[in-house]
């Protein structure tokens, strides 16, 4: 298989009511690529799934050498999707929820701007990220948000005001699952992450920052779905690895991390 230009990350945590459609999703957006030198790969992380998530990709893999399973046991999100990152071989890294409640064409606009998604026909040409990391945002100028209950976006709204208290100012939403990471920006950062649980995001981007790789946001269409994990215990949790995040940076426990033509 030729070298990837991009690998799709999906951490996958019994998820056999859509990784299916998910991954199909993502193979019919991602097979309108030019062939000839944008190469793709998609990774499920099967996080420990008790039900069929696993068998279900494995199937589509054997029809589709570019859809592979990688199996981990049971240690959450951030674990599985610093296993999946270090199994990718792209140029560019891409994390995507198992849940795709951002649709698949949204892709384009992380390598072609926000005017850059196609949803539907060929894509006829892939532009250059304008980041090392790019943050699908819910927040930014241009972004749209379809069915979502307004006390679940207002609980959101005070996590991320938790997070610029505690961790890091200048990015309006940490928490959105759909992630674009340049392959030096993934080499450098996964390996010293140490958050497993749902604020993992929030520690990736504090080293993103002091290892001086540019962030930046990407507009996005956004569904919100029946079905979410996160639960008031898990939100307090998540506030709680916040802190420390916050608190490790502020004890500079996080400048071990560095570009190769930086720090």
């Amino acid at each position: 298989m030729t070298k990837p230009y991009l690998s799709v990350v999906v951490p996958a945590y019994n998820e056999e009511a859509r990784i299916a459609s998910t991954v199909r999703d993502l193979v019919g957006y991602l097979s309108g690529w030019p062939a000839e030198d944008k190469a793709w790969e998609i990774l499920v992380v099967n996080d420990g799934s008790t039900d069929s998530t696993a068998s279900i990709v494995a199937e589509i893999g054997e029809t589709d050498v570019r859809v592979r399973l990688v199996d981990v046991a049971h240690a959450g999100k951030g674990a599985a999707v610093r296993r999946g990152m270090a199994e990718a071989a792209g140029e560019w890294r891409f994390l995507c929820d198992a849940d795709l409640s951002m649709p698949a064409y949204n892709l384009g606009r992380f390598f072609n701007g926000p005017g850059g998604d196609v949803a539907s026909g060929p894509i006829n040409e892939i532009g250059s990220p304008s980041y090392d990391v790019s943050i699908g945002s819910r927040e930014a100028p241009g972004a749209r948000r379809f069915n979502e209950p307004r006390s679940r976006h207002i609980k959101g709204r005070l996590f991320n005001y938790a997070v610029k208290v505690l961790a890091l100012r200048g990015i309006e939403d940490t928490q959105c699952g759909f992630k674009l990471f340049s392959a030096e920006a993934a080499e450098r950062l996964f390996p010293h992450q140490s958050l497993d649980g749902w604020a993992f995001d929030v520690e990736l981007l504090v080293m993103a920052n002091k290892a001086g790789f540019t962030v930046g946001e990407v507009p996005i269409d956004w569904y919100y779905g029946a079905g979410s994990k996160m639960t008031l215990t898990k939100g307090v949790i998540a506030v709680i690895d916040v802190a420390r995040v916050g608190a490790r940076n502020l004890l500079g426990k996080y400048r071990i991390v560095g570009r190769k033509s930086g720090l």
